[in-house]
């Protein structure tokens, strides 16, 4: 199978490594263009050479190819810390673009509608952001790995199947704009487990009878864990952004 380009462009390797291959937990910075099962291959080669048998390696919580920031990868023993390490209380900083939409609602899929967006005032936004704090029923983007009819939803999209999915209980605890400068929107937002942040963009958007896509998205941190304690892989190639960098900017 072909990897898509927009996902797996980024090329790069770890620093030397000390962890205890019995039981550990590793925090790293994920790059963009990656996937977390990319990261998570290279620390279990890594390991499972020092160790010379197979280990147990895998991560508490997942992050999309474009995204960048906090991925916790769970060693040996604290595999078994996922679930509880996965319940606590995640932020992210980013950006919406506003007046345009994408299907994927990020940058993986190229613009499919432009709209007006020049009507929106800071208030206006800084009002729907207090209104979608609190407990929340969200729908999943389609282009996602939740499952619908026994298939995952992404496969369904990319084939162009409509599908319908169930909303899910979510909390965002806090919702932040930290810069206004349309038709960029720069945020913090601090959420529960299963809170899809593109799925934020997209009804963020709605709400100010425009729409909104995410152009950049970090995961800064995940209970007490912070991505400033996180190592930076070293990035030996990236590929340019995807083509619809353009119409976003």
């Amino acid at each position: 199978m072909l990897k898509n380009p927009t996902v797996h462009s980024t090329v790069f390797q770890l620093p030397e490594l000390e962890v205890n291959i019995e039981e550990d937990v590793l925090l790293v910075d994920k790059p963009i263009r990656c996937t977390s099962f990319d990261i998570v291959g290279k620390v279990r080669g890594i390991v499972q050479r020092k160790a010379n048998r197979r280990v147990k390696v895998g991560h508490a919580g997942t992050l999309d190819p474009l995204a960048t920031g906090l991925l916790i990868i769970c060693i040996g023993k604290k595999t078994k810390q996922i679930d509880q390490i996965q319940q606590q209380t995640k932020e992210y900083t980013g950006t919406f673009r506003m007046g345009a939409t994408t299907p994927s609602f990020d940058l993986e899929h190229p613009v499919d509608a432009m709209m007006p967006y020049e009507h929106i005032t800071r208030e206006m936004a800084e009002a729907v952001a207090h209104s979608m704090t609190g407990p929340l029923e969200q729908a999943p983007p389609l282009f996602s790995a939740v499952r619908c009819n026994g298939h995952r939803a992404y496969i369904l999209a990319r084939k162009g199947q409509e599908a319908q999915l169930e909303t899910k209980s979510i909390t965002i605890y806090e919702f932040e704009l930290t810069r206004f400068e349309l038709p960029e929107i720069d945020f913090r937002i601090r959420c529960s487990k299963g809170t899809y942040i593109r799925s934020v963009a997209r009804d963020f958007g709605a709400a100010l009878q425009s729409g909104a896509h995410l152009t950049a998205l970090r995961r800064t941190r995940i209970g007490d864990y912070r991505v400033e304690e996180a190592i930076k892989p070293i990035i030996l190639s990236s590929g340019e952004r995807p083509d619809n960098k353009k119409e976003t900017e």
